[in-house]
């Protein structure tokens, strides 16, 4: 570990070098605890540019904790659509009543009230802690995990509970007096930006004084990719007088949201579409069936949440009609 005589000299090179090339991140030109929550749903497991477009649109949508908790489901689904994940809104709609209906109705700043909230694990409950209140706790994203494997030449998977509790203790001995918000800003875009994946940008550290990393490209260490999953999934298309058959998920898949309707029967195959769901991946194979009293249908061009893949399947069989 750093000493506590070097600590010092680590937290002036690191936060020195974020404050002239930190990025510039939407819910970073705010303190506002809200807008944090919403940025750190939405970047469970999704990308940095992924997220500023819908970011956007949702601040906008839902501007309060209050706007929030008044929404209706279907509203916010339509909304998160193309962000994926669809359990992060249905969550995050939860968390949001959960905090206006307990008085006075604020988001709370300590671990333990977060990690009551719904949706919110230990990861995000420490990144609201540490940009939203400016808490000195360890935050663990990827990138900050990346960093601190090669800082320190752990030679073993970080994922796993010896990794991350090494990764933890190794976190909070660099953890400052004051200014969480700063302290794990820079690590974070530190990761993102020089201590990258694969081959990092060792010249431009500057914290590189301080790094163990005998080969960094190798590291963190990672266990074997679990075996991916084929699955087919056989669907129709139901188009008549401007209008779509669609029905609704009940889960767990997409529960909330609206797909094409199940094949009864197997039929000439219209389109096949593979996309992927954690580790597995699936080929929609759709067919042509006729609208049935027990499916609902919707003008084209006016259609409910759908997930990604059923929406970009639906809008290239009508753009072939």
């Amino acid at each position: 570990m750093i000493s506590e005589r070097e600590l010092g000299e680590f937290h002036r090179r690191l936060h020195g070098w974020f404050r002239k090339n930190g990025r510039d991140l939407p819910w970073r030109q705010t303190r506002d605890p809200y807008a944090v929550l919403v940025s750190e749903f939405m970047l469970q497991q999704t990308t940095v540019a992924a997220v500023i477009p819908f970011y956007g649109r949702w601040m906008k949508e839902f501007p309060d904790i209050a706007a929030l908790a008044r929404a209706d489901e279907q509203k916010v689904l339509k909304l998160w659509e193309g962000l994926g994940y669809y359990s992060r809104a249905r969550n995050l709609l939860r968390a949001a009543r959960e905090i206006a209906a307990d008085d006075p109705g604020v988001i709370p700043a300590d671990m333990p009230r977060l990690l009551r909230l719904s949706g919110i694990g230990p990861y995000t409950a420490s990144a609201i802690a540490a940009f939203a209140f400016d808490r000195c706790v360890p935050v663990l994203d990827a990138n900050i995990t990346r960093v601190l494997a090669r800082l320190f030449d752990f030679r073993e998977p970080a994922a796993n509970a010896r990794g991350k509790l090494f990764l933890e203790r190794a976190a909070r001995s660099l953890l400052p007096e004051s200014g969480g918000c700063l302290h794990s800003s820079s690590l974070m875009d530190l990761g993102a930006l020089v201590c990258t994946a694969g081959r990092p940008g060792c010249p431009s550290c500057p914290v590189r004084k301080f790094c163990r990393a005998v080969s960094p490209e190798k590291i963190p260490f990672k266990a074997p990719r679990k075996t991916v999953l084929h699955e087919r999934d056989p669907r129709v298309f139901a188009h008549a007088e401007g209008r779509v058959s669609l029905v609704l998920s009940d889960g767990p898949r997409w529960k909330g949201l609206w797909l094409l309707p199940p094949a009864g029967r197997k039929g000439k195959i219209l389109l096949e579409f593979s996309h992927v769901v954690t580790r597995h991946r699936i080929r929609l194979e759709i067919s042509r069936a006729h609208p049935r009293t027990n499916w609902k249908s919707f003008p084209a061009d006016n259609l409910p949440p759908m997930p990604a893949p059923h929406r970009r399947a639906l809008e290239l069989l009508l753009a072939r009609r």
